[in-house]
């Protein structure tokens, strides 16, 4: 593994609690019965579905980052493959919490589409990860 993967992997699990602290204030929101969290189904379902991306997301950007420096890719690639899956573990929670910040929404706002940047970014890194290991 090389000193820059490395860094990022602790960078990357340095920031992972914050993702644990996240889940105890969705909890303490629900123990509560929070008005705005608990009457709201739509901004229930897209924070825990935020939350649940986000470290799901963190995980795979570590097993990520075990594979990269194996895969036949250039500098560049690599790069890119190392940083898909923390961009996307932001942008699709952020499109899910952002767009509904509202406690009286609905339904989510255009920030949603964040979630689908999010989601192709993370596609593109995990198949150019896939092919520079098939070459490898």
């Amino acid at each position: 593994m090389t000193s820059e993967t490395r860094r990022l992997a602790g960078t990357l699990m340095v920031i992972l609690p914050t993702v644990m602290i996240g889940g105890v204030s969705l909890l303490s929101l629900l123990a509560r019965a929070e008005a705005g969290y608990i009457d709201n189904p739509v901004r229930q379902g897209l924070w825990r579905a935020g939350h649940a991306h986000a470290g799901v997301w963190l995980v795979l950007s570590l097993v990520i980052l075990r594979y990269v420096d194996e895969a036949d890719l250039s500098r560049g690639a690599r790069r890119f493959v190392s940083l898909a899956a923390p961009v996307a573990a932001i942008l699709v929670p952020a499109a899910f919490f952002l767009s509904v910040l509202s406690p009286s929404a609905t339904r989510p706002s255009g920030l949603i589409n964040l979630a689908y940047v999010g989601a192709l970014v993370l596609a593109a890194g995990v198949v150019t990860l896939g092919v520079g290991l098939v070459r490898a």
